[in-house]
């Protein structure tokens, strides 16, 4: 399952103002996804349960308001935000631990939107994925084809404005990296190896009772885990790997958007998987003020296309809806973009997003989140009927 994040943080953002975050998520090209808007909740019992894709697990009383790009089939998300800034994007990961062939565990990408339901800060998240991954462990079909099970283990990049955390699981083992300052991407292979900053109980006696290390030589987490090679041969993870570090210092929104535009090493991806959501996040960097309490300063910023192919996608903001309200998703722009994709000019497709980007609502921050989604589709209508 192909799919690259990114992070971008302090001396690397466009004046150290804040922290950025990106993801083109790349599964089947046929899977719609969709743009999901999760009101925060309360739950009165105790006893409340709560379904995941495959599992249920007991509720928490309170739970954050998210927005998800997530695929229609299943409970969790590739990737998302919540209302307090933090933001999750995961990767398909291949180890040694045992995939298992049931439907018995947590999908990653469950474990991706618990995060952001549960996690106030980007600690919170990790601290509920690593709680959650060794009680339920992860596993089940990633795929609603029945055909075949298809599963996977996973890494994720977690962040806020303070700091991004690179975790990476075998199974129910895990460790990770905590990153505040320059640029990081994960493609879908373990990438950390002595140099992490934590990691589950008992990791190393684990590793040397599986016969992964010999208990001598220092630990290397990638040596020990993966079956896929070092990140270096990959030219995914290469590609953006040397365009974050060229602008390093200049980072900024339309940056990161050329980044997940980019066809170099397959970064947007088009063919039998393609890239089929995508979100760039910005983080601004809050002021400390009065007895050392943090000011708000400015609101994050989260973009998302709820279509395929940022190449020709285009990003919009999108607000977080009021506690009490309704779920509400957003699936038809996807459908539209699929009709799109396969039946008009990729070029003319191109020229009206770019219009739709360069019009005064595109450019102005300050402006309604609805309103690229109505001109987006309305534009896409009269593209599918012409």
């Amino acid at each position: 399952m192909p799919c690259d994040t990114f992070v971008a943080l302090g001396s690397a953002v466009a004046g150290r103002r804040g922290v950025l975050f990106a993801k083109n998520s790349d599964r089947p090209e046929d899977e719609a996804q969709e743009i999901r808007w999760i009101p925060a909740r309360q739950y009165a019992s105790e006893d409340a349960r709560l379904k995941c894709t495959y599992i249920e697990i007991p509720q928490l009383a309170r739970t954050h308001a998210c927005v998800l790009s997530a695929p229609v089939w299943m409970w969790g998300a590739e990737m998302g935000a919540n209302e307090h800034g933090v933001v999750v994007g995961n990767e398909a990961v291949w180890t040694r631990e045992p995939t298992g062939n049931q439907n018995d565990a947590l999908l990653g990408m469950d474990l991706l939107r618990l995060a952001l339901e549960r996690g106030g800060t980007a600690a919170e998240a990790l601290s509920v994925i690593t709680e959650l991954l060794e009680e339920y462990g992860q596993g089940g079909n990633c795929s609603n084809d029945e055909s075949y099970f298809w599963t996977y283990h996973n890494s994720f990049i977690v962040a806020d404005y303070r700091e991004a955390f690179i975790l990476e699981t075998a199974g129910k083992q895990w460790v990770y990296k905590r990153v505040t300052d320059g640029v990081w991407n994960i493609s879908n292979c373990l990438s950390l190896r002595s140099d992490f900053d934590g990691s589950s109980r008992g990791l190393l006696d684990y590793a040397k009772s599986r016969g992964l290390w010999d208990g001598i030589a220092p630990f290397d987490w990638l040596a020990a885990f993966s079956t896929a090679g070092a990140p270096e041969d990959d030219s995914r993870f290469c590609a953006g790997r040397d365009f974050l570090r060229k602008h390093q210092g200049a980072l900024d929104i339309a940056t990161m958007g050329q980044l997940l535009r980019q066809h170099a090493g397959g970064i947007c991806m088009h063919g039998g998987f393609s890239s089929t959501g995508s979100q760039i996040s910005f983080l601004p960097l809050r002021i400390q003020s009065g007895e050392g309490a943090e000011g708000e300063g400015l609101s994050a910023r989260h973009f998302f296309t709820g279509t395929s192919h940022p190449c020709v996608s285009l990003f919009k903001p999108v607000a977080f809806l009021a506690s009490g309200e309704p779920d509400k998703s957003d699936r038809e722009l996807w459908d539209l973009s699929k009709h799109l994709s396969a039946n008009v000019d990729l070029h003319a497709w191109r020229q009206s997003v770019e219009a739709l980007h360069s019009a005064p609502s595109g450019r102005d921050p300050s402006a309604e989140p609805h309103t690229l989604f109505d001109r987006e589709r309305s534009k896409m209508k009269e593209l599918c009927s012409a």
